[in-house]
């Protein structure tokens, strides 16, 4: 029997099992079911349900609730991080975002500049990003050539986040280590005017005003920001504005589409890496020859997209492009000018349909990226004046992925999912400089990574999950050098993960858990190339495993009234290492901790009061160099949250962190061979108190 209904259908909570399958647009079921409205709890057996229009939810940008349900349908390591994660802190960096997400390591340098590694992806990288894919609202924010910045993101601009871990990302094409991180924005199907401010230590400043709102079948939201920071170190001030939005319209119930755009004008001045002792001893000292030379980064973008989906019975078709124009103005050890151009597109079908009486769901993708950037270098003098010019190049890159994915429910609480991805990547330069050195070439790379994976719903709560996924990623130009033979032929970077974990509640205790060990061939990392040349180019072998640990506990209820106490926790442990290295040998690999715990013991009050400690604890240092010779500073540091939120109008609280003013590194760059003069090292901030007011009609 095939029943459908026309407008909002309201479900009871289900079993996973009975709504694995569930798309943005139609469930089935193949189990009993229970339907009910407001008045009646009929249970109804059902072979398959169809939903269609629900006028106040957007397939394009469900909301958290929707977006979780539909990332659990991964047999790996995922989540949705929605925003009260963050709207009552400080939200100056992707850490405030991502802090309590096990195996996330998000450290900032300075403004709004983090280092990330997921799993240990990009150790090796000491500028912008590599190994994780970025998106906002499923769409790929990462230049072409795989490198990304954060800067453009405005933290507050967001509903929630989904992190897709390891070979987790295959809904978005993803092929690297790290996995994949989708930013995603609210719509104006819910009208709303909000207005923020936020102040505090070290002249950080932040205005916000988010305008949102519908009328019949079109809506619209939009966001804008301004954020000053005279920074804790000297010469690390900034400022930035920023602006995004999306405009959606429904032709019918079954037709959306829905366009977005993302602008920012950002300045920052760059204090740079020093030595271990200045971090630790003089933290809040720049370089001298940043300040002379005024090293910046400085960045214009505009970014505009478009979604559209169709819906034809149990078929649905999503697709979509975007453009991407930046600038970056970089002055540092010389004057960077860089012009960036990327074009994209994406397509999906998805197909609800039984096979052989079982309940499936088949996923069809492709994505298009491609891009250039225009490099100019030209000497920087004092001031950061523009001299001549010292080098010039054309880098173009493109990414071709084309993915399936297949998940049969063999039994009610059993799914089998299958995939496999297959990407043609080409990274070209041609040399615009006359002189004698010709830096031009291109490297072509191909690969194809299967998975498979299991996902067991053990009853209505709790879910145990397992995969063997293959992973691949090409190198961005930060490691290709074609005027060197090693660096010409950087390959291809390999993995093959084994992941098992468990994900679920029960009564007042949230968790998940994952357990993963990884075998890379073709590690970006650092070696000597001869006369003292360290690059970046291949490893042999290499290992990362570890285990992810976090969740929340209510443990204590009706303490002085209607309140409780909870326990907040994101326990990391990362064992990176080289695999019998003809140069390293079983080495721990730099720049990431080995145990990394984050926690927050926080009252609540039905009233809407707040307040708690919390806890950022690093309790063993860790290697910053291929030759485990040097290292960084175990750290524990403690803050204090509090705030009151009326749940309707307005809300108010206070961040303060790092109340023991400890000295620490907060971030750090990677080498083969580390000294004591070498300057890898990015002081963590002292003592700072935050505070702010948001207010909504």
């Amino acid at each position: 029997m095939s029943l459908t209904f026309k407008g909002t259908l309201k479900l009871r909570p289900l079993t996973l099992a009975t709504s694995l399958l569930a798309g943005s647009s139609t469930a089935f079921a193949q189990t009993t079911t229970t339907v009910a409205d407001a008045s009646d709890a009929q249970a109804v057996r059902l072979s398959r349900i169809e939903v269609y229009g629900d006028a106040d939810a957007s397939s394009l940008s469900p909301d958290a609730q929707k977006a979780r349900q539909q990332i659990e349908r991964t047999p790996g390591a995922v989540e949705v991080i929605d925003d009260e994660a963050w709207k009552n802190t400080q939200a100056r960096t992707i850490k405030d975002v991502l802090g309590y997400s096990a195996g996330v390591f998000a450290q900032p340098k300075w403004g709004e500049d983090t280092r990330l590694s997921i799993r240990g992806s990009g150790l090796s990288r000491n500028f912008h990003m590599r190994g994780v894919q970025l998106l906002v609202d499923g769409i790929p924010l990462n230049a072409a050539d795989g490198s990304a910045d954060f800067q453009e993101i405005d933290p507050t601009a967001f509903a929630y986040t989904e992190v897709y871990k390891g070979a987790n990302a295959l809904r978005y094409g993803a092929n690297s280590l790290g996995g994949a991180i989708n930013f995603v924005t609210p719509t104006g199907l819910e009208p709303s005017l909000q207005g923020r401010i936020d102040g505090g230590s070290f002249g950080f400043l932040r205005s916000q005003a988010t305008a949102g709102g519908r009328a019949g079948d079109v809506d619209g939201r939009v966001s804008a920001s301004y954020l000053e920071n005279d920074g804790y170190r000297d010469h690390s001030n900034g400022e930035s504005r920023r602006a995004a939005g999306n405009l959606g319209y429904r032709f019918s119930p079954d037709v959306e589409t829905r366009f977005y755009f993302i602008g920012a004008d950002l300045t920052q001045r760059i204090p740079g890496s020093v030595t271990r002792d200045a971090a630790l001893h003089a933290p809040k000292t720049a370089l001298p020859g940043n300040v002379s030379n005024d090293y910046q980064r400085n960045m214009q973008t505009w970014r505009v997209a478009n979604k559209t989906s169709v819906r034809l019975a149990a078929v649905t078709l999503e697709g979509g492009a975007f453009a991407v124009e930046k600038q970056l103005i970089h002055p540092i050890f010389q004057y960077l000018d860089y012009q960036y151009n990327d074009r994209g597109g994406f397509a999906r079908v998805l197909v609800d349909a039984p096979v052989a009486g079982l309940g499936n769901r088949l996923t069809l993708g492709a994505t298009y990226v491609g891009g250039q950037v225009g490099n100019q270098q030209f000497a920087n003098g004092p001031g950061a004046t523009k001299g001549e010019l010292r080098s010039a190049s054309k880098d173009r890159s493109s990414n071709t992925v084309l993915y399936a994915e297949d998940a049969l429910q063999l039994v009610p609480s059993l799914t089998l999912i299958g995939g496999a991805q297959y990407v043609e990547a080409v990274r070209k330069r041609e040399d615009r400089f006359d002189d004698q050195t010709d830096t031009s070439g291109r490297a072509d790379y191909d690969f194809f990574s299967p998975k498979l994976g299991l996902l067991w719903q053990a009853n209505e709560s709790v879910q145990v999950f397992g995969n063997l996924s293959r992973s691949a990623e090409a190198p961005s130009f930060g490691e290709l050098n074609f005027t060197n033979a090693a660096l010409a032929d950087t390959k291809a970077q390999r993995a093959t993960t084994l992941e098992i974990g468990t994900r679920g509640r029960i009564e007042d205790l949230r968790w998940d858990v994952a357990v993963y060990r990884a075998q890379i061939e073709h590690e970006f990392q650092y070696f000597d190339l001869g006369n003292g040349n360290y690059q970046v180019t291949n490893a042999d072998d290499t290992v990362h495993q570890g285990i992810e640990l976090a969740g929340d506990w209510v443990f204590a209820r009706q303490l002085i009234g209607d309140d409780e106490l909870s326990l907040k926790l994101a326990y990391t442990f990362n064992d990176f290492a080289f695999d019998d290295d003809a140069s390293w040998g079983d080495n721990d690999l730099p720049g990431a901790p080995r145990h990394y715990l984050r926690s927050e013991l926080l009252y609540r009050h039905k009233a809407g009061f707040y307040a708690g400690p919390s806890l950022e604890w690093v309790p063993q240092a860790y290697y910053v160099d291929n030759a485990n010779t040097h290292k960084t500073k175990a750290y524990a540091l403690l803050g204090l949250r509090a705030g009151y939120d009326d749940g309707r109008h307005w809300s108010v609280y206070v961040d303060a962190r790092n109340l023991g003013d400890e000295r620490y590194i907060a971030s750090a760059s990677v080498a083969a061979v580390a000294s004591d003069a070498s300057m890898l090292y990015e002081p963590g901030d002292g003592i700072g108190v935050f505070g702010g007011v948001s207010l909504r009609w």
